[in-house]
This record gives structure tokens, C-alpha cells and sequence, in this order.
């Protein structure tokens, strides 16, 4: 049985941004938590996809690019069968893949105003867990 490979939150919220990037996810930001009193995880990474297709092909691809590096799955998946928001929970990383408009109407990263963000452009490549 091979053994999880054991990754700070930050490793695997960059691991999570290639994923995205690898299926053209845009507008990604990898929102830090972790000195926000009372914060649910360490980490969300938020990203949008212009179609159902594509947020589906980008929570396909974080989760193939985790597992191939952690052998972790999320422990929880929401909005997989609307394609309108998809939510992947890797308990310290909460992943956020949107479409355009409904993030525009969330607006997560307001409510989470005193994060460190760290916006990630296209070509950015973030992970050194890459073989």
C-alpha cells in the first residue's frame, strides 16, 4: 500500500491552483486563513470556469492532480450535479470553482475580506511536486 504523502496546506493549496490552471481556470486566488480568528480551513483556492464543461473538467483535474501527489481525495464534494459552483473539501484547502456570474453574486472573497490573497496568473506554475 503506497503511503500519503504528507503536504502543508499551503503545498496543497498550490498543487490545487495547477490543477485549476491546467484546465484554464481563470481569475484563480489562493485566499490564506490561517491568522483569520475562528476560520473553518487554512486555505480556500477560488477559481472560474466560463461553462458547465469546464468547471467540471477543473474539479476533475484538482482532483487527479491531488491524488496523483497526496493519494488524497477530498472529504466532501458539493455542486457536481449543477455545475454552477463546485466545492471540493480537503479539510485544511477548501477548493471554490465557479462559474463567472455566480461568483460574481457570492463574492466569497468580500465575506473573507482580511485574507491574504495571492492572485495566480495563467502560466504561473506553483507546485514543486510536479514529476
Amino acid at each position: 500500500m503506497k503511503k500519503n504523502k504528507e503536504l502543508s496546506s499551503e503545498a496543497l493549496a498550490e498543487l490545487i491552483a495547477d490543477g485549476m490552471l491546467e484546465k484554464k481556470g481563470f481569475d484563480v486566488q489562493i485566499l490564506d486563513l490561517r491568522k483569520i480568528h475562528k476560520a473553518i480551513t487554512d486555505f480556500f483556492v477560488i477559481c472560474s470556469g466560463n461553462s458547465d464543461t469546464q468547471i467540471d473538467a477543473i474539479a476533475q483535474s484538482v482532483d487527479e492532480v491531488v491524488y496523483k501527489n497526496t493519494q488524497q481525495n477530498p472529504w466532501h464534494k458539493e455542486g457536481q450535479q449543477n455545475k454552477e459552483w463546485i466545492l471540493l473539501d480537503y479539510v485544511d484547502v477548501v477548493v471554490h470553482i465557479f462559474k463567472k456570474d455566480r461568483r460574481e453574486f457570492y463574492d466569497i472573497e468580500s465575506l473573507w475580506g482580511d485574507a491574504v490573497v495571492r492572485y495566480i496568473e495563467e502560466g504561473d506554475t506553483l507546485s514543486t511536486l510536479k514529476q
